[in-house]
């Protein structure tokens, strides 16, 4: 299998860390993929959803507002100065974290069909997980 080690940390705390098979980040220039073995770099990272496929498909959300990812072959370290995980196990806990990312990217930016889009594409994929 082959694995690539994630980290995202915001100056609250840890978000997430594990193992995944991929990862998809909202880049300054565009969204962009990383699998393992993939060259190094650093990357602007701008308001939206950061998309992480584990081991068993499982699909993880996590909302940022801005940050960095600092990309090598075999790991993801993500610095956001805010991040909202979207998870649950029931519909009020996933509504509640909606509630809180769309809040997070509320304040981060003006741009109201940036926010539609990536709330859209949370509630999406929430609503897959129940």
């Amino acid at each position: 299998m082959e694995e690539l080690v994630v980290n995202i940390v915001t100056p609250y705390g840890e978000i997430f860390s594990g193992e995944v098979k991929s990862i998809t980040l909202p880049g300054a220039e565009g969204e962009f993929g990383v699998l393992k073995g993939h060259s190094d770099m650093l990357s602007l990272l701008k308001t939206g959803v950061v998309e992480i496929e584990r081991l068993n498909n499982q699909r993880d959300l996590v909302a940022i507002n801005w940050g960095y990812a600092k990309i090598n072959s075999i790991q993801v370290d993500i610095l956001a100065d805010g991040a909202v995980a979207i998870n649950g196990s029931d519909e009020s806990e996933i509504s509640n974290s909606i509630s809180n990312a769309k809040k997070l990217l509320e304040d981060a930016t003006s741009d109201k069909v940036a926010i539609s889009n990536v709330v859209s594409r949370i509630e999406t994929t929430a609503k897959g997980k129940l």
